[in-house]
C-alpha cells in the first residue's frame, strides 16, 4: 500500500508542475497589440513582416501604428512604395463593398475601410477602382477583439480580381479610435507617412498610442 501511494504522488508532481507552467505562460502571454511585452528588443524581432505608419494630423492621433500586409494579394509595402503627407480617407460606405461615393477624396490617397460585409480582396478592388493608391482595413468601429485580431490574415479569396495596390489590416482598437476621433473632430481624413522605418527602434521607444497596454 505504501508503494502505491508513493508512486501516485510521484506521478502527480510533474502533472502539477505542468499545470503551473501552463497557467504562468497564459498569465504573461502578450495580447495581439501588446508590443510593450517585448521591451528592450528591436521591432524587427517582433513584427515579422508587419509595417508601421504614423499619423501627423490631427494631433490627437499623432502616434505610430502597426499594420499587417495582405498575405497573397496586392502590391507589397517595400522601398518602391512610399506615402509622405498622404491622406488616409475613410471610405463611403465604410465597408467598401459597393462603389465608393467619396471617390474624389480617395483618388491618389490611402483608403481606410472597415472589416465585414465582403472579402478583403473585394474591398481592395473597390478602393483601387476609386483611385486609391493603397487601402488599410480595420476592425469594425463598434466591435473589436484584441485577443483575436492577431489571428486575422488578409488572404486571396480566389475571385480572380485584378488587384495591384498595397493592402493591410490595422490591428486592435486603433482603427476604431481613428475613425471615432475623425468623426468627433468632423474631419474627413488624417495625414500620414507610410511606411516608417522602425527596424532598429526598441519597442519601449516607440510613440505608440496610449490605448495599447503596457
Amino acid at each position: 500500500m505504501f508503494n502505491t501511494k508513493f508512486n501516485f504522488k510521484r506521478r502527480l508532481v510533474p502533472l502539477y508542475s505542468s499545470l503551473l507552467l501552463i497557467l504562468f505562460i497564459s498569465a504573461v502571454s502578450p495580447g495581439a497589440n501588446d508590443l510593450h511585452f517585448y521591451d528592450g528588443v528591436s521591432t524587427a524581432d517582433v513584427i515579422f513582416g508587419d509595417v508601421f505608419f504614423e499619423i501627423l494630423d490631427p494631433p490627437e492621433l499623432r502616434y505610430s501604428y502597426r499594420i499587417r500586409p495582405a498575405k497573397d494579394f496586392g502590391a507589397p509595402f517595400n522601398e518602391s512604395i512610399g506615402f509622405e503627407n498622404t491622406r488616409l480617407v475613410p471610405t463611403i460606405p465604410l465597408h467598401s463593398c459597393a462603389d465608393i461615393v467619396n471617390h474624389e477624396d480617395i483618388v491618389g490617397q490611402i483608403a481606410l475601410s472597415e472589416r465585414g460585409e465582403c472579402s478583403f480582396v473585394y474591398k481592395t478592388a473597390k478602393a483601387q477602382q476609386a483611385g486609391a493608391r493603397a487601402i488599410i482595413i480595420t476592425e469594425s468601429i463598434d466591435k473589436w477583439d484584441d485577443n483575436l485580431d492577431h489571428l486575422i490574415e488578409m488572404v486571396d479569396d480566389k475571385m480572380e480580381l485584378d488587384v495591384n495596390i498595397p493592402a493591410a489590416f490595422l490591428l486592435g482598437r486603433s482603427g476604431a479610435t481613428i475613425l471615432r476621433t475623425l468623426r468627433k473632430l468632423r474631419k474627413t481624413y488624417a495625414v500620414v507617412n507610410l511606411p516608417i522605418n522602425m527596424t532598429h527602434v526598441p519597442i519601449s521607444k516607440m510613440n505608440q498610442p496610449p490605448w495599447i497596454a503596457w
